[in-house]
């Protein structure tokens, strides 16, 4: 079946990790994505944990890509891009500001070979500002936005994620961004140049915060597990040494937990009608609740808060994923065929489109494993190639 993204091409010049992943989501949905690798390699490939020697987060990251190696510093790999992107709808790249001016490749360049590119800039902190030239990674942002000070205990320090979460949040921003200019271009007929910089997609999603200061001073504080919000909402360990999350967004959701715990008299409280007002009384709720789940293992929970509608979940790992049957059901976990190290099992397509579906094509390829093919398109020859391998341009 063909992808809903069919036709569109992606040249991906972009390193750890949000504009690569951006490139993976639209990969995902049929755009033919070409993965611009210097010969030494994507950072990727080297990150984490490897299995034979091949890097496993490279297997997910550059899964449905072609894989061209090209050295951007050099006048030859800059001539064979312009080639490329004459002929390409987006260019993703993270390089820090003013590099691809310096190259000859900046976006006033390279709309004068092709005025309908869409060139996305993923960068730590944007194109302008004091700030633009500096490194920038996914864990400033998630000091910078304001998650880390919000995020642990209250009388613990700030914590980071222990995962790349401001890239993930900016690699879902820029292939929303790109579907943006693309739709623009249709209207237009010309291509536009993307700013997107990682410190301000999380900050979008932390919620209310700037607009809570700005209107009433207040800074939000850290409370763990716990909720400004809403009352019981925590993590509890059960009779058996596992956990369960506890969520009570809903009024109703709260009166029905309270009353599985045989605690129903907190109910009529005044102060249980509202969210807020039960969050001010977390000691409290939290007890009724925990010590109910305590005294009960972890299954006979799920299904008594199951049985009761009552809002429940397990507090899982990898392994506890891909064994689960709501994930089975929905096709959560993929296994796609790998020549070097055979199936693979990682996370499916992010949703399920009813007439073109997506689909993982292949898991992440050999460094330069198509630097042939897609430079054959546009002239290199076999002779050529040897003499830029050669050079060190390709490898």
């Amino acid at each position: 079946m063909t992808g809903a993204l069919s036709g569109i091409r992606v040249l991906d010049t972009a390193t750890l990790f949000a504009g690569p992943l951006a490139a993976t989501l639209l990969a995902d949905y049929g755009a033919e994505v070409i993965k611009i690798e210097h010969p030494r390699g994507d950072p990727v490939r080297t990150h984490g944990a490897q299995r034979d020697g091949v890097g496993l987060w490279w297997k997910m990251l550059g899964r449905g890509k072609k894989t061209v190696t090209l050295y951007l510093g050099s006048p030859e790999g800059q001539e064979l891009f312009r080639r490329l992107a004459a002929d390409a709808d987006v260019v993703i790249e993270n390089f820090r500001p003013g590099t691809l001016e310096r190259w000859g490749l900046g976006y006033d360049d390279l709309r004068e070979i092709n005025p309908r590119l869409v060139l996305a800039r993923v960068t730590g902190f944007g194109q302008t500002g004091p700030y633009a030239k500096r490194p920038g990674f996914g864990t400033l942002a998630e000091a910078m936005s304001g998650f880390a000070a919000i995020t642990g205990e209250p009388d613990g320090p700030p914590t980071l994620p222990p995962f790349g979460l401001a890239d993930g949040i900016a690699a879902l921003t820029t292939a929303f961004a790109v579907m943006t200019a693309l739709r623009a271009r249709e209207e237009t007929g010309r291509g536009q140049q993307i700013d997107l910089a990682i410190i301000e997609p999380i900050l979008t999603l932390l919620g209310p915060q700037i607009i809570t200061y700005d209107q009433l001073g207040e800074l939000q504080k850290r409370t763990g597990n716990r909720s400004h919000n809403n009352a019981p909402r925590n993590t509890y360990r059960t009779r058996d040494g596992r956990w369960v999350a506890v969520s009570t967004s809903a009024q109703s959701i709260a009166e029905r937990v309270m009353r599985l715990v045989g605690r129903p008299e907190f109910i009529d409280e005044p102060w249980f009608a509202s969210g807020a007002q039960r969050a001010e009384h977390a000691d409290e709720l939290d007890e009724a609740v925990g010590s109910w789940i305590a005294g009960r293992d972890r299954d006979e929970v799920v299904k008594a808060f199951e049985e009761a509608q009552a809002a429940v979940a397990p507090i899982y790992d990898a392994a506890d994923v891909m064994a689960d049957p709501q994930f089975e059901a929905l096709g959560t976990i993929a296994t796609v065929p790998d020549d070097e190290l055979g199936p693979l099992r990682m996370q499916n397509v992010l949703f399920r489109l009813s007439e073109t579906p997506g689909r993982i094509e292949s898991a992440g390829p050999p460094l330069g494993a198509h630097t042939a093919e897609i430079l054959g398109r546009y002239g290199v020859d076999e002779a050529r190639l040897a003499e830029l391998r050669d050079k060190g341009v390709v490898r």
